[in-house]
C-alpha cells in the first residue's frame, strides 16, 4: 500500500475524486488544510480519514509554516504527497523535500497560463483547446514534469465558468489516473519528462 497525503485550501473537489476512486493499492493517510473552514476536512472525516487543520496566518514566515507542514505531513509517512487546489506558494525547501512524490494539478495546458485567472487568460488568447495538467512540483511556480494531461475545446460562447465547468470534469477525471500510475510504479521521471511504464 502506498500513503497518500492530500492537501487542499477548500472543498477539495479533486480530493474526493481521488478518495472516490478507491485506487487499489492506494491508502488516503490524511487530508490537510491550511485554513480551519475548508470544507473538505469534514468531508473526509466523515469518510474515516484522519484531518489536519494547520493555519498558515499565526506563522512569521512561509519557511515556519513550511517547517510544520512538512512535520504534520511526514508523521503519515507518505509515499506521495498530492496538492489538490493547496493554495499555498511552497518554499524551494519544502519542494526539495517531497522531489519526486508530490503531484499537484493545474487547470491549463502548462506551461502555458501558470499562476491564476487561468481559463479567462484561454479565452482571451484565443485559444481552440485548454485543459488540466497534472504535473510534478518543483520550487518554479505550475512548473514541473508533466505526468498527464487533458484537453477540452474552448467554444465560440464560453465564459470563463462555462470553461473552468469543462476543465474540471477532466480534472476529476485526470486526477485519480495520475495518482493510481504512480501507486503502480508506471512513472519515471527523465528531467521534465515523464515516461509511462507498462
Amino acid at each position: 500500500m502506498k500513503n497518500i497525503v492530500i492537501l487542499i485550501s477548500g472543498r477539495g473537489s479533486n480530493m474526493q475524486a481521488i478518495v472516490e476512486a478507491a485506487i487499489p493499492g492506494a491508502h488516503i493517510a490524511a487530508v490537510i488544510a491550511n485554513r480551519p473552514d475548508a470544507a473538505g476536512l469534514a468531508w473526509a472525516a466523515e469518510r474515516g480519514i484522519a484531518t489536519v487543520a494547520l493555519d498558515h496566518k499565526p506563522y512569521a514566515s512561509r519557511e515556519a509554516f513550511d517547517t510544520e507542514l512538512a512535520t504534520r505531513i511526514d508523521s503519515f509517512q507518505p509515499d506521495l504527497v498530492v496538492l489538490a487546489g493547496f493554495m499555498r506558494i511552497l518554499t524551494p525547501a519544502f519542494t526539495q523535500h517531497y522531489a519526486g512524490r508530490m503531484f499537484n494539478i493545474h487547470p491549463s495546458l502548462l506551461p502555458a497560463f501558470p499562476g491564476l485567472h487561468t481559463h479567462q487568460r484561454a479565452i482571451d488568447a484565443g485559444c481552440k483547446l485548454a485543459g488540466c495538467t497534472v504535473h510534478f512540483v518543483t520550487a518554479e511556480l505550475d512548473h514541473g514534469p508533466i505526468v498527464f494531461q487533458a484537453a477540452v475545446p474552448v467554444l465560440d460562447d464560453d465564459t470563463e465558468t462555462s470553461l473552468a465547468q469543462r476543465v474540471l470534469a477532466e480534472e476529476h477525471r485526470l486526477y485519480p489516473a495520475a495518482v493510481q500510475a504512480f501507486v503502480e510504479g508506471r512513472l519515471a521521471v527523465d528531467g521534465l519528462r515523464v515516461r509511462h511504464l507498462g
